[in-house]
């Protein structure tokens, strides 16, 4: 933690990086820019001072013999000129000039090496071509007032980044405010304090992440709210068998007679079973609740209902109902096939309980239109419509009922639906009579 960089120092680093790479570009095409402006000035210049020296030398250069002309400013020995009768012979001349001729080519402008420095040289001849005059200048003048601008571009630029940085620093750590704010809100909060964060204030950037921790909230609120039920149902559930159990082992524990005995221990078997299965119903519907949605495979369908109807057939033969299994297709979906296997177990044994004997019970796999549909069907009394969407709920019973449960089978069923994102239907077979359980899954 105390390594990481602050989001307030990343800011500044990223701004003050592109801030230097922008003034860096800027100031390079200024700089080059500059020296293409200087170079053409001075060409310019050396023109200009070749057509001043023409002009005057053909008026004196016949009465002069070669003469060295005197330095009077300090670039002087970075100026240099020479002017040639018929080219051939020198008249005049710079203190600085060779006696060879500083160019070889006699119009226009070149490029020399003269005792190791570069020279700029501008060639021009008298109108009665009797003069030529070389006037030269070396580059490194102008490379030199190119490098001070330059550096009168650059001084400024690193006078102003570190104000610019602090200026920064200030606006950047006004800016972030509001996450500071948010976050001193949060770490300030009970654990049990879930209340939607104020997003009025906030600015439109943090929004968007006030209002996610707005939803992870509620979502939190509502998962508390649901296993807190849960806890106080099953209790509930579980105090009914685990006092039943109590009291026929008492039972057993002060009989005189073998037969009340044997009756007692027998009923407190029974409801060992009883609390055995819901527990068992409890853990997978906390399995369910927990699933995560990126931990499937495909399954078939058709192979999970083969192996739940071979598994629950005996069970269905011992009270007389007979299991029809109809799967023509292989239909696959995704998901887990355990949760699978439950859910069709779940729906299977709820059909043969409420089933009397005679009745048939039938599971169908169907594939159509993009969806897979798995449906269990019964010939039983049925669940009035009133009370189709109560049977969903957790532990709860319709009146009347009296096959031995614990009100969890259809909410598991529910709940395995959910985390497939399969839809769950249940519609009576005729009036008034049987009920049909219709899964739905998209491919």
């Amino acid at each position: 933690m105390g390594d990481s960089i602050s989001l307030k120092q990343r800011l500044l680093v990223l701004v003050i990086v592109s801030v230097m790479v922008i003034w860096g570009f800027a100031i390079a095409f200024t700089y080059s820019e500059a020296q293409k402006e200087i170079n053409e000035v001075m060409d310019a210049h050396l023109a200009q001072a070749s057509v001043l020296l023409v002009v005057q030398s053909s008026h004196e250069l016949d009465e002069i013999e070669v003469e060295h002309a005197h330095s009077t400013h300090k670039y002087s020995p970075r100026i240099a000129f020479q002017v040639w009768e018929d080219g051939e012979q020198l008249r005049i001349h710079s203190v600085n000039a060779p006696s060879h001729p500083l160019a070889n080519i006699d119009q226009g402008y070149s490029d020399s090496v003269i005792d190791g420095q570069s020279w700029r040289v501008y060639s021009a001849w008298d109108d009665s071509h009797e003069f030529l005059v070389h006037v030269a200048e070396r580059k490194d003048v102008r490379n030199e007032l190119a490098s001070t601008i330059a550096h009168n571009l650059l001084k400024p630029v690193l006078i102003s980044l570190p104000l610019l940085a602090i200026l920064l620093w200030v606006a950047v750590g006004r800016g972030l405010q509001p996450l500071v704010k948010l976050t001193q809100e949060v770490a300030q909060r009970e654990p049990d304090n879930l209340a939607s964060l104020d997003t009025v204030a906030a600015p439109r950037e943090v929004t968007p992440l006030i209002e996610r921790l707005n939803q992870l909230f509620a979502r939190i609120a509502a998962s508390i709210l649901k296993e807190r039920r849960f806890t106080a149902d099953a209790a509930h559930e579980l105090r009914t068998p685990m006092a039943v159990i109590k009291a026929q082992v008492q039972v057993a524990s002060a009989a005189t007679d073998k037969a009340e005995r044997t009756h007692a221990l027998d009923n407190a078997i029974l409801g060992c079973d009883r609390a055995t299965h819901l527990i068992e119903q409890l853990l997978t519907l906390s399995r369910a609740d927990a699933l995560d949605d990126g931990v499937t495979e495909p399954c078939s369908l058709r192979s999970v209902a083969s192996e739940v109807v071979a598994a629950l057939a005996p069970a269905a033969l011992e009270k007389e109902v007979k299991l029809e299994l109809l799967a023509d297709e292989d239909a696959l979906v995704s998901g887990n096939l355990e949760l699978l296997k439950v859910l069709l177990r779940n729906l299977i044994d709820n059909s043969v309980k409420h089933s009397v004997s005679g009745t048939s019970v039938q599971v169908k796999v169907t594939q159509n239109a993009g969806e897979v549909r798995l449906s269990v069907s019964d010939d039983g009394p049925g669940i009035p419509v009133q009370e189709q969407e109560k049977v969903l709920e957790r532990f709860y019973r319709p009146m009347g009922t009296q096959a031995n449960g614990s009100g969890l089978g259809l909410s598991i069923v529910k709940r395995i639906a959910e985390v497939h994102h399969a839809s769950l239907q249940i519609a009576p077979v005729k009036e008034g009579h049987g009920l049909e359980v219709i899964v739905t899954f998209k491919h």
